[in-house]
């Protein structure tokens, strides 16, 4: 009897001592600190959760049955927790993703939400500066008919304004006596050096040369040309009227005298100007005229020749500002065949600007703040890390990156506003400042979540 109960005692705390610890076992009281814990594959199985689904667009709404988002409607999706391979973070990779200011996407959110990626790359970058112009007269190209010499004009060869002029032929033909007294004078210095010549003095036949060259020099300065002189010489009688040239071929652009008017010396008959070649100038906004250069080709369209394009190259820029529109005045210079450009005619510019290589992402890759612009970089497939650059020129499609993001990395360039926008429900208002490039610091972890949200529901697919 006595040895009966030595054997009963211990077996019944043995069998005790077992239901316990399968109790705590199946409790789940047993952790793997105690070292009575499963490998980890079986460890995982069994912490399996039955199936929930979410909103691919607002993960933090959980339901245990199939339907719809209570915000956007969308179809709730299944998603088992704990299958790392669907999408899910443990809660210590949410910590190091919050960290890092990252936030990850499975595949049917990066569908559901139209995210799109593509590479920065280096790009020979182009602007176009936009402006407004006038065509204006080519200065250089301009000149004054005057009269050389007081007198009556008996002969007016221009009808009126915007006839085409050719300096080869005469405008007008003007009487003066006082020109005529200055042809026969200059016809008896011919005769008198003819005479003088047979002197045996040297004094006397130089005389006569000296007194031909004076002659001949007032011709000149009352307007008369070489050949008008040389054929005065050959006919040996005075020019009743004298031929008035233009200085250059062109368009009369002012008619000041009529025929039989009487004119002083200096008195203007004509203006000319030479369209075959135009001025335009075009005012550049002052945010814009520090890229504009000498020589730089420009294209000028008119809405009076759509689809054509006139080509020309800056040729002045002017040193001042204009206070009331805030424009800096640059000349370009361009030929005008056919005369179709007109004078005081609104055009438009395109000036081209050479940026060199750079590095270039979309527009819409480019979230602007107005304080700040920020990218989302592609760390590793599905994972967005936010980054701060600093942009420089803008294309119509294309932006130029100064700092922060590199040649080759791969950047959300569609539906980043929708990451930024779940990074802010998954965390808060996240810091991004330290996000300046590839290797700069990360960004602090965001301040504490709200109570209400549980880690595990704000875990995405």
């Amino acid at each position: 009897m006595k040895l009966n109960k030595k054997i009963s005692i211990p077996l019944t705390i043995l069998t005790l001592a077992v239901v316990f610890m399968s109790w705590l076992y199946k409790s789940g009281k047993l952790s793997k600190e105690s070292g009575l814990h499963k490998p980890d594959g079986q460890a995982k199985q069994e912490q399996s959760a039955p199936p929930v689904w979410t909103c691919p667009m607002h993960p933090f709404i959980i339901k245990d049955t199939p339907g719809t988002c209570p915000i956007c409607a969308m179809e709730l999706v299944k998603k088992v927790a704990g299958a790392a391979d669907n999408g899910v973070l443990t809660p210590e990779q949410q910590q190091e993703m919050a960290q890092l200011g990252r936030i990850a996407l499975s595949t049917t959110q990066r569908v559901m939400a139209n995210v799109a990626v593509q590479e920065a790359r280096l790009q020979a970058l182009t602007k176009g500066i936009t402006a407004v112009g006038l065509v204006q007269y080519d200065q250089s190209r301009q000149a004054k008919v005057t009269a050389w010499i007081a007198g009556r004009i008996d002969r007016l060869n221009v009808a009126a304004v915007g006839a085409l002029v050719s300096k080869d032929r005469p405008v007008a033909e003007l009487y003066s006596p006082e020109l005529l007294a200055s042809q026969q004078e200059y016809l008896l210095a011919l005769k008198s050096r003819d005479q003088l010549k047979l002197s045996s003095l040297p004094s006397i036949s130089q005389n006569g040369e000296g007194l031909v060259a004076s002659a001949r020099q007032r011709l000149m300065l009352y307007g008369l040309k070489e050949q008008q002189i040389a054929e005065l010489e050959r006919m040996g009688t005075p020019t009743i009227n004298l031929p008035v040239y233009t200085p250059l071929s062109g368009v009369v652009i002012e008619k000041m005298v009529q025929q039989g008017q009487y004119v002083n010396v200096g008195d203007v008959l004509f203006n000319i100007a030479d369209l075959s070649r135009v001025w335009v100038e075009i005012e550049v906004y002052e945010s814009e005229f520090q890229a504009v250069r000498i020589g730089q080709p420009v294209e000028i369209r008119s809405q009076s020749f759509p689809g054509r394009t006139f080509s020309g190259r800056v040729a002045f820029i002017y040193p001042f500002l204009n206070p009331q529109t805030r424009t800096v005045k640059a000349r370009i210079e361009l030929p005008n065949p056919g005369l179709l450009l007109k004078p005081d005619m609104f055009v438009n510019a395109l000036i081209k600007v050479g940026l060199g290589q750079t590095v270039v992402v979309p527009v819409t890759a480019v979230m602007d703040s107005g304080k700040q612009q920020t990218v989302w970089v592609e760390r590793q497939p599905g994972v967005f890390e936010p980054r701060l650059v600093q942009v420089g020129q803008r294309t119509d499609d294309m932006v130029q990156i100064l700092s922060g993001v590199t040649a080759g990395e791969k950047v959300a360039v569609s539906g980043a506003y929708l990451i930024d926008s779940e990074s802010k429900l998954r965390g808060g208002s996240q810091d991004h400042s330290q996000h300046t490039g590839p290797t700069g610091q990360s960004a602090p972890a965001a301040g504490p979540k709200p109570d209400s949200l549980d880690m595990n529901d704000m875990q995405m697919k």
